[in-house]
């Protein structure tokens, strides 16, 4: 009976199962359909938090989720296993997206967007997660440390995003990870005892972090790290002597940047599979070791930057696969060996900023494969070697500036055909320039200046037109300037200038539409400057300085930022245009024949000015009102013409950033407003020679940067090129141009006008003078008693006035005072000695002060002159004291004296002492007066 019963069993199991299964596909096939609407909701809904998804324009529910762009799926096209949308320009975050409806998602990578906001806790939700590539983002806050439960992800990439924090050691038990990238972002260490060794790693980035202390210890516990870059911190330390034993496969090492110290160490010659060594900024002393010419492999070597000294090892010319050496600024003391001629392949070779010497070796023409030399700013001396340029077929860039070469440059320079950049500037070369460089075609940049060559610029630099720099300036060239110039289309900047070039500018130099920087002074250039000279946007900085050029022009150009139209034969009005260049921010017209008035400009008009230097013309007229609003304009100097009437008040308000205010020689009228005292930035102001009257505003003593000065900053950069500021101050007696060291300079001079009354005591509050000129005026009373209060002062002159009294006793403390002038007053008693004052022995600088006496005058001081003298010392409190006395007498003395006389037995006693008291003071009263009628009568007239 069991027999047949198992038989139809058997039998019957395959319908079961049929049975069964048909049940079951149902159920699955709801369970995919709901899988897929999962993910599908999941992406639709974080494509609708994004603020740009155009890229995502084809995810709609109308297609599959498994065709939309970017998403890919397994192999039955139901579960999505990557998504990968990388630098499709995608703007928002990741907070929207549901990442646990995407379970069997196994790579990540939205590289290259502009999304932001904190990276979500919940992608650790992505078990199936192999690759995460989240770099070149925005993403800021700290990195999850929930990131550490992904177990199968083996690539993580997080770089070059705004990530703050302590880099969480749950990442170190990361168990399957290979390839490590935290680079370019904000975060820190922590206790990095917490890291556990990380044995799969084999790439391993945290460049350009904040991570500080030395060498991190669970690096040198993940042995098959091949990829080391931890550059652009602030480690610090010694390199430890195990790193080639615990990381002997390392291929790239980068450590540059950092605070390392010590020598570099010995044991790295054992990474004999090294190939990319870079230290380079870092404290490392101890010349460059000789064991590095014997690591076979090494492609790079970046040791710049350091403190290392001694020589260039020979050696190094046995390092046959180096391609790229670079050894700037490390205290190099030798000559270059001739034994890196046997580099065939290095195609970088970077030695500036050493103190290299000797010549150009010819063997480093065995360095076929150069492309970019640099020897730059060392002492090497001698002759270019021709040789090199038959050599060098892929030459790019030749930079040997700032040295002592001497002889011609070699004309073979034009076999060099791929030759972009060539710097030749401040050696000591000589003879004409070469013509043979117009076959250049390639050439971007050309600098030969500051050398000593001589004869016409070649015609044949015109066929140059890739050339973008042309400097010749500091030389001897004469002969004009050839029309071809015109041909260079590409040339934005052309410098010229400090010549002997001669003649009129070419008319064809207006083709040059692409120019930005034009300098050609100091040459003897003549005749009319084209009319419509730079009509494009481009050009930016015009200098003609010191030339004999005539005519108007670059009123069209609206990009102009500096015009510098200095000493030379300019005549007639300034044209109205040049107040509507809006862009313009330093104009110096100083030293023409421009005369007239300066006109008026529009309300509309936007001043961008920084610096104006009219000086020296023949303008007329009031005070420029065009420069009314200019906000941003830092030195006005109008001194040396005929400007006439008063100087308007509003330069107080509507001036704010003025440093510099120059008004010398002119014929201004009129008391000086006090609203000049709101020019909190001030710190020179020059009104000498003009026709001014009233007293010195008390208000000067407010000036703010006078009191504490800041420094002034004489040179300014735009766009690539420098506006040197200058001005003309009568320092020490002497008219002197300070440009570099303007910066330095705080002063006044009001000199040569007609000014009355007293000095202001204020002014003693200005401790940042350094220098004070008030000569040549009608100022009376006594010089202030606190003038030794300003304990940075250089120069005084006082001269040619009606000062009367003594000199305080506080001017001797000014250790600083250099120069003096009190000449020409009415000063009396002993000239006070000690200390600065000692050191002036002239005695023409106190002379015509008929009561001066004592050393360095010839006029011994009597006894009477003395005390006079030490009267006249006395400050206004003495004074004060003694009115105090003859107070207290008047109102005192009654009120005690009822009371004495009550007391019988003090009578006769009292009348005795009251009767000599009355004497003595009477005494005392008369000398205060003969001191007040003596001393400070031209006060009261």
């Amino acid at each position: 009976m069991k027999e047949p019963t198992a038989h139809i069993a058997r039998a019957v199991q395959p319908f079961l199962l049929l049975l069964v299964a048909a049940a079951a596909v149902p159920a699955l096939a709801h369970a995919a359909i709901a899988a897929a609407s999962s993910q599908t909701d999941a992406l639709l809904g974080w494509k609708s938090s994004l603020v740009d998804a155009a890229a995502l324009s084809g995810w709609t529910r109308a297609a599959p989720v498994c065709a939309w762009r970017g998403v890919a799926c397994d192999a039955a096209g139901r579960r999505v296993t990557s998504l990968r949308l990388r630098g499709v320009g995608l703007s928002g975050g990741l907070a929207a997206l549901d990442f646990a409806a995407l379970p069997a998602l196994a790579e990540l990578d939205l590289n290259g967007n502009n999304l932001a906001g904190a990276i979500p806790a919940s992608v650790s939700r992505l078990s199936s997660l192999a690759s995460l590539d989240l770099g070149n983002n925005g993403f800021n806050d700290s990195v999850p440390p929930q990131l550490g439960h992904l177990s199968g992800l083996v690539d993580l990439r997080l770089y070059n995003n705004n990530l703050v924090g302590a880099i969480p050691h749950q990442l170190s038990r990361l168990p399957n990870i290979v390839h490590f990238d935290l680079g370019a972002n904000y975060l820190t260490d922590q206790d990095f005892g917490k890291f556990s060794p990380m044995p799969t790693v084999t790439f391993m980035s945290l460049y350009l972090n904040s991570i500080n202390g030395s060498f991190p210890e669970f690096i040198l516990k993940s042995p098959n790290v091949t990829y080391l870059d931890l550059s652009q911190n602030t480690l610090f330390g010694q390199i430890p002597d195990t790193l080639p034993e615990k990381l002997p496969n390392l291929r790239y090492l980068n450590l540059s940047i950092n605070s390392f110290s010590g020598p570099i160490p010995a044991s790295l010659g054992k990474l004999m599979k090294l190939q990319d060594l870079r230290m380079a900024a870092n404290n490392h002393t101890g010349g460059v070791p000789e064991f590095l010419g014997s690591m076979p492999q090494l492609r790079t070597l970046e040791l710049g930057d350091n403190q290392l000294g001694g020589a260039i090892p020979p050696i190094l010319g046995q390092l046959q696969m180096l391609e790229r050496l670079e050894i700037t600024n490390a205290g190099l003391v030798s000559t270059l060996p001739p034994e890196l001629g046997n580099l065939k392949n290095l195609t970088f070779l970077e030695l500036s900023l050493n103190q290299l010497t000797g010549g150009l070796p010819p063997a480093f023409a065995g360095m076929q494969a150069m492309r970019d030399l640099g020897i730059s700013t060392n002492n090497l001396t001698g002759e270019i070697p021709p040789v090199f340029f038959t050599s060098w077929p892929d030459l790019i860039s030749f930079q040997v500036q700032n040295n002592s070469l001497t002889g011609n440059i070699p004309p073979e320079l034009s076999k060099a055909k791929k030759l972009q950049f060539l710097y030749l500037f401040s050696n000591s070369l000589s003879g004409s320039i070469p013509a043979e460089l117009g076959e250049l075609e390639n050439l971007v940049e050309l600098d030969l200046s500051a050398n000593s060559l001589t004869g016409p610029i070649p015609r044949s630099l015109g066929k140059l037109k890739q050339l973008m720099k042309l400097a010749l300036f500091f030389n001897n060239l004469t002969g004009t300037i050839p029309p071809e110039i015109g041909n260079m289309t590409a040339l934005q900047s052309l410098d010229v200038n400090t010549n002997s070039l001669q003649g009129e500018l070419p008319a064809t130099i207006s083709s040059l539409r692409n120019l930005q920087y034009l300098s050609m002074f100091k040459n003897n250039i003549s005749g009319t400057i084209p009319p419509d000279l730079g009509n494009g946007l481009a050009l930016q900085h015009v200098s003609f300085t010191n030339n004999s050029s005539s005519g108007s022009a670059f009123c069209r150009l609206l990009s102009l930022q500096i015009l510098d139209l200095s000493n030379n034969k300019l005549t007639g009005k300034l044209p109205d245009c040049w107040w509507n260049l809006q862009s313009l921010q330093f104009m110096d017209l100083s030293h023409n024949d421009f005369s007239g008035e300066i006109p008026a400009v529009k309300t509309s008009y936007n001043c961008s000015l920084e610096s104006v230097h009219l000086a020296g013309n023949g303008f007329t007229g009031v005070f420029p009102s065009a420069l009314k609003g200019c906000q941003t304009l830092v030195t006005l100097d109008i001194g040396n013409n005929n400007f006439f009437g008063d100087i308007p008040p509003w330069i107080g308000k509507d001036l704010p950033s003025l440093k510099i205010l120059s008004l010398i020689s002119n014929n201004f009228t009129g008391e000086i407003p006090s609203e000049l005292s709101h020019l909190s930035q001030l710190q020179l102001l020059d009104m000498t020679n003009n026709s001014l009257t009233g007293s010195i505003p008390t208000s000067f003593g407010n000036l703010t940067s006078m009191k504490n000065p800041k420094i002034i900053s004489s040179a300014r950069s735009l766009d690539g090129s420098t506006y040197q500021d200058r001005i003309d101050i009568i320092w020490k007696g002497q008219e002197i141009i300070f440009q570099k060291t303007l910066q330095l300079m705080t002063g006044i001079d009001l000199s040569g006008n007609s000014l009355s009354e007293c000095i202001p005591d204020e002014l003693t509050n200005l401790q940042g003078l350094r220098f004070l000129n008030l000569s040549r005026n009608n100022l009376s009373c006594g010089m202030p008693v606190n003038i030794g209060s300003l304990k940075n002062l250089e120069s005084l002159d006082l001269s040619s006035n009606e000062i009367s009294g003594a000199i305080p006793p506080s001017l001797a403390g000014i250790s600083t005072l250099s120069t003096l002038n009190l000449s020409y007053n009415h000063l009396s008693g002993k000239i006070p000695t000690g200390n600065q004052l000692q050191t002036f022995t002239d005695p023409s600088i106190y002379s015509h002060n008929s009561g001066l006496c004592g050393p360095p005058l010839n006029i011994s001081c009597t006894n009477a002159s003395v005390a006079s003298d030490e009267r006249d010392c006395r400050t206004c409190e003495d004074q004060y004291f003694y009115y105090c006395v003859m107070a207290g007498v008047v109102f005192g003395f009654w009120l005690w004296f009822g009371m004495l006389l009550s007391i019988g037995t003090w009578r006769y006693a009292i009348f005795g002492f009251v009767d000599d008291m009355q004497c003595k003071v009477m005494q005392k009263v008369s000398s205060v007066d003969k001191f007040l009628s003596r001393g400070n009568t031209d006060q009261y007239l």
